[in-house]
């Protein structure tokens, strides 16, 4: 009841941002023919798996919110084994960071990105340790 069931991801170039999101993160992402519009459906992980949360990808209709802007949507955070992995392997392939690694001390390591398209997300690695 009430959970989040489907996101989506705006992109100015879409076919771009597929490949970002497949190679950084693995997620298998296909355009979905016969829509009404261009649309790419994305799994992030096989149905019942936990956390798995599948969404679509579909050409941005406005100008997107220039860096340094308050985020104006939901940002979707993602748990990962390493941040520090993740975030030279986002960098590679042209994300940027948009808040360092921080400690949720006792729980978690935070930071945020921005995608190459200037979409946030967060990313989330477990560690009790963090501090």
């Amino acid at each position: 009841m009430n959970s989040i069931v489907h996101f989506e991801i705006q992109a100015t170039d879409p076919e771009k941002l597929v490949s970002f999101y497949q190679d950084v993160f693995g997620w298998e992402i296909k355009k979905w023919e016969g829509g009404q519009m261009e649309y790419w459906l994305v799994m992030t992980a096989p149905k019942g798996t936990p956390g798995a949360i599948n969404g679509g990808l579909l050409r941005r209709n406005a100008p997107a919110a220039g860096k340094g802007v308050s985020p104006n949507a939901f940002v979707c955070t993602l748990e990962v084994e390493s941040i520090d992995a993740v975030m030279k392997k986002a960098e590679a392939h042209g994300a940027t960071e948009a808040m360092p690694k921080m400690a949720i001390a006792g729980m978690a390591w935070q930071a945020y990105m921005m995608d190459p398209d200037g979409n946030l997300f967060g990313l989330h690695q477990v560690d009790k340790d963090a501090k």
